[in-house]
């Protein structure tokens, strides 16, 4: 008897598209996509339909939110570079997360969503959640680790991406068909 890996338990069968841990695998981002997708979704919307929050000043507002963390951030020349118009930033990382979720979570350049989501998530980090002590408590650093596996994985599987890349395969995304 040899020792070693055991290679019958999660054996392929013809048909059905590897075993067991191989379609796990597969699937393994699925989750992260879904939770990343739909968590900027719901940020960007609540943004954009909060009224107070795209505001220059006042409870709640941008505006307020960063002032108030300017001096704690790690780099507050990038606070001060979203003061100098606090609705206009307000309004891109609202338009940015809605944009990178619907991306993410219909699998459409997925590298580049994800991407954009990393990005958004580092500045955040950078500005508003920088001082969060212990580290931890900040969410947007565990965001933007979220993001690495899609930025370098992309969605293999049940995404736009997929379709167009087994069309181009095939041959018949070239338009001449």
């Amino acid at each position: 008897m040899t020792h070693g890996m055991r290679t019958d338990a999660y054996t392929s069968r013809p048909g059905d598209g590897g075993g067991r841990r191989e379609q796990a695998a597969r699937y393994a981002l699925l989750p992260l996509r879904i939770f990343l997708g739909v968590t900027f979704v719901y940020a960007g919307l609540d943004k954009l339909t909060d009224s107070a929050f795209m505001k220059d000043s006042g409870a709640g507002s941008v505006g307020d939110m960063m002032r108030a963390v300017r001096d704690s951030s790690a780099v507050p020349a990038l606070v001060d570079l979203a003061l100098k118009s606090p609705s206009g930033f307000g309004y891109a990382i609202a338009l940015g997360e809605l944009a990178v979720g619907i991306g993410t979570l219909i699998g459409l350049l997925t590298r580049l969503a994800a991407l954009g989501g990393a990005l958004i998530s580092l500045s955040l980090w950078l500005t508003v959640s920088w001082a969060a002590d212990p580290y931890y408590y900040g969410n947007d650093l565990a965001y933007l680790m979220a993001w690495i596996p899609l930025v370098l994985a992309g969605a293999p599987l049940l995404s736009v991406d997929a379709v167009l890349r087994s069309r181009r395969r095939r041959g018949t995304g070239d338009g001449y068909r």
